[in-house]
């Protein structure tokens, strides 16, 4: 099996929560952000994708939890929220962090960003959050407030940069449950050489089986946060359905 899940932990004054589209205001406390990082480890997870959405909105950091479950977990994990230059990138991969998704600050300092992924290589990623707006899809910063340009000049821009992977959330299908934007990830996954992460809407495991039938073009892992917390199903089944998808391709 080669599709990988990213179970979500996000993180609000050291709480995992989950937001309705990205909003701060919206939060639902799901408790002990360890706890949740140990039973996705348990029920298979190989990847977390840890967001400090307090670095993210520019409200305080959730870093010293952050270094603990990353220490701890075992498992590879993925950091984003607050990364805004050299110094708070070094942080995050000083806490063995596998990848860095840099958001707001690639929108705003692009050849930077671009700096960091010739540095670094696949240790980063560049995380694209985007909102249809008058038929045009726009990217969006700052805790998804604050627009950063067209979705696919940004695209255009990071794939020449040599970007190994983008991680895609359509704003409007995040922790709504209402399902992945399958046609726009795969658009963009159509328009660049590297991977794609879906986040996103998922809501039920027929959307975890259909995303993985496009890790051919490139779609090869998703992030899944809001349907785990709510108990829509687990990642153990989760997992098992992936497992199931690619043995029918």
């Amino acid at each position: 099996m080669t599709f990988t899940l990213l179970p979500a932990v996000d993180v609000v004054n050291g709480r995992a929560v989950r937001l309705d589209q990205g909003e701060a205001g919206t939060e639902r406390d799901y408790g002990d952000p360890l706890e949740a990082a140990r039973r996705w480890r348990d029920e298979g997870a190989q990847w977390l994708h840890f967001v400090d959405l307090d670095a993210a909105f520019g409200r305080g950091s959730n870093h010293e939890l952050m270094a603990e479950i990353t220490r701890t977990i075992g498992i590879d994990v993925e950091l984003t929220g607050g990364i805004r230059d050299t110094a708070s990138l070094e942080r995050a991969l000083g806490t063995g962090a596998r990848r860095v998704n840099i958001g707001t600050a690639a929108l705003r300092e692009p050849e930077w960003t671009a700096d960091m992924i010739r540095r670094h290589g696949d240790a980063i990623a560049v995380d694209i959050a985007v909102r249809e707006e008058d038929g045009q899809w726009r990217t969006k910063g700052d805790g998804w407030t604050s627009d950063g340009g067209d979705v696919w000049e940004v695209l255009e821009f990071f794939d020449a940069a040599g970007c190994a992977r983008f991680v895609v959330t359509d704003v409007s299908r995040d922790g709504t449950l209402t399902g992945p934007n399958v046609d726009l990830l795969r658009g963009i996954s159509a328009a660049t050489d590297a991977f794609v992460t879906a986040s996103g809407g998922i809501a039920q495991l027929d959307d975890v089986s259909q995303l993985s039938q496009y890790e051919g073009e490139g779609i090869d892992s998703a992030i899944i946060g809001t349907a785990l917390y709510e108990g829509r199903f687990t990642l153990r089944e989760a997992l098992r359905a992936v497992e199931r998808s690619e043995k029918n391709l």
